[in-house]
């Protein structure tokens, strides 16, 4: 028989703490971010009209700040629009109130798709970043590169795979013509991604200073240089890049050092040459920054 554990006044404490910490940091973005340049940029590229049955679309700023809860709490979709009808802190930023439903999960991904399509993004990004950097907000103390790949398409899929690198496998389909043309399959830990990537340029605190997408299919190590291209601030001289094991290549290692940016890729196996003891523990160091 499992007994449950009763929760402790301590729990209770750290609990509120959290919701207050969580709760001040939403507050702060909403005083910092001036919301109506963010809806401006979203507007030209995202025409609202009726959904399927009718009801009004969603307001694009509320789909954007939900994308900015997932990339700051890594949530997938089906997880954030869970986190948005349950939690009153994360439907207060999204402006919501108490009596509205999220978006769901596919209206989400259509947005998405929607604003990658035309580079929107990028901009809005630069933007909040602009922002944040005028209030001293931005730290530089060090980028980080992730990957984030979302959508896929309904219905039974017959894959064509190519190796990618050793835990990836490229795939390629013939499809409806309602599916995005744009987007391409990718097989990552077993499981198929259709769409895009969503290269992100973070600091240290895992807040974004530069996003560029590329289909779901190419491979990271081809495109470091458009990666740190879009970061619209200033880097330090001697700042360290913590990188996936994908973007690891000589010449990458090269174009950082011309850049002076250091190189703290985390180290990758080759063919007959595993990871040493050193490796595995620089990786794990660089990991605990990089998981952000």
């Amino acid at each position: 028989m499992k007994i449950q554990k009763q929760p402790t006044l301590a729990d209770s404490i750290c609990d509120l703490r959290v919701r207050k910490i969580k709760k001040t940091f939403f507050t702060q973005i909403n005083t910092i971010i001036d919301w109506e340049k963010i809806s401006v940029i979203i507007n030209k590229d995202y025409l609202k009209g009726k959904s399927a049955v009718g009801k009004p679309s969603y307001d694009g700023l509320l789909l954007f700040k939900m994308c900015l809860l997932q990339s700051w709490y890594g949530l997938s979709d089906y997880e954030v629009e869970d986190r948005v009808n349950d939690s009153l802190s994360f439907s207060y930023f999204c402006g919501m109130t108490i009596e509205q439903s999220s978006p769901d999960h596919s209206t989400l991904s259509r947005f998405r798709t929607a604003l990658t399509k035309t580079g929107t993004f990028e901009k809005l990004f630069k933007s909040i970043n602009e922002q944040l950097e005028a209030h001293k907000i931005i730290v530089k103390t060090g980028l980080i590169s992730v990957i984030d790949t979302p959508l896929k398409p309904k219905g039974k899929t017959t894959h064509k795979v190519t190796q990618d690198r050793e835990d990836e496998v490229t795939a390629k389909k013939e499809y409806a013509s309602s599916v995005d043309k744009d987007g391409t399959w990718l097989k990552k830990r077993g499981k198929y991604h259709f769409g895009y990537k969503k290269h992100h340029v973070t600091d240290d605190e895992g807040l974004v200073v530069g996003v560029h997408t590329t289909t779901a299919s190419k491979n990271e190590i081809s495109n470091v240089e458009e990666v740190l291209d879009t970061v619209n601030i200033e880097m330090p001289e001697g700042i360290p890049l913590k990188g996936d094991k994908g973007y690891q290549s000589k010449k990458n290692a090269e174009i950082l050092k011309e850049r002076k940016i250091k190189n703290h890729i985390l180290k990758k196996a080759t063919k007959n040459k595993p990871l040493t003891k050193w490796e595995k523990r620089y990786n794990k160091l660089i990991g605990k920054t990089r998981f952000r």
